[in-house]
């Protein structure tokens, strides 16, 4: 009888695998990230620079393959660790300047929000803010897509959603929501004030409520031979056009 896999078999949410080198070397590169376990090659062994006290097991590429998922392209390193210590949202709404914040309303696909970590480094926005219960944990595959930003952008993760807005607009944030339905464009909607952009989950979009708090819905300016942007590609979008903004 075929023994099952362990669902620890490729980290948890509160030990989470990082793989592949951008993914690792910001892991390493940040003081506040606790390392667990260190697995690598020997010939990627040769180019990390592991901290000194790191216990790195040597392993070829097959055993990592086993502590990865299928076909996870882990380049030779493989890195568990602890998740990040918590961001609270008020440290980010307390900071000065005219940095963007990124609002994810039940964005759960780990690729989306680990790519719109990559475009909030990108375009230096505040961080990110999501519902704590409907958002993904920290994972190989996120750490992957986001190419390094996990490290760097803080991401405040909340209980209601909605309460979280009504402090950013506290704050002095002008909320605008992202759906494809709004009469004016974002460009159209951006003043001077600080800017949290809002996102809703692919197919579903804002919910309700969501949209309720927010001071404006906009949307982006797509041809009709689309129906709507992956929510990775219109947080991209949306964040140049609030660092190009007039």
């Amino acid at each position: 009888m075929a023994r099952k896999k362990s669902h620890h078999q490729h980290g948890t949410a509160k030990r989470p695998r990082l793989w592949g080198r951008h993914a690792v070397a910001a892991a390493l590169d940040n003081p506040r990230r606790t390392l667990v376990k260190v697995w690598a090659t020997r010939e990627a062994a040769e180019f990390m620079q592991f901290p000194k006290d790191a216990a790195v097991t040597l392993a070829d590429v097959a055993d990592l393959g086993r502590l990865v998922p299928q076909d996870a392209p882990h380049q030779g390193l493989v890195l568990e660790v602890d998740p990040l210590e918590d961001v609270f949202l008020d440290e980010l709404l307390g900071q000065e300047g005219n940095r963007p914040l990124l609002v994810l309303d039940q964005v759960t696909d780990p690729h989306n929000v680990g790519a719109i970590l990559r475009s909030a480094a990108a375009f230096d926005a505040l961080g990110i803010v999501t519902q704590d219960r409907h958002s993904p944990p920290e994972s190989g595959a996120l750490a992957r897509a986001a190419s390094g930003a996990l490290e760097v952008v803080p991401w405040a993760r909340v209980v209601n959603l909605a309460r979280a807005l009504e402090e950013m607009a506290e704050a002095g944030f002008w909320r605008i929501g992202l759906a494809g339905e709004a009469e004016r464009t974002l460009q159209e909607t951006l003043g001077s004030a600080r800017i949290a952009l809002v996102l809703g989950a692919e197919g579903e979009g804002l919910r309700h409520n969501t949209a309720t708090h927010c001071d404006e819905l906009a949307r982006l300016p797509i041809s009709s031979a689309i129906e709507s942007l992956n929510v990775s590609n219109a947080a991209a979008i949306a964040l140049y056009a609030v660092a190009t903004r007039s």
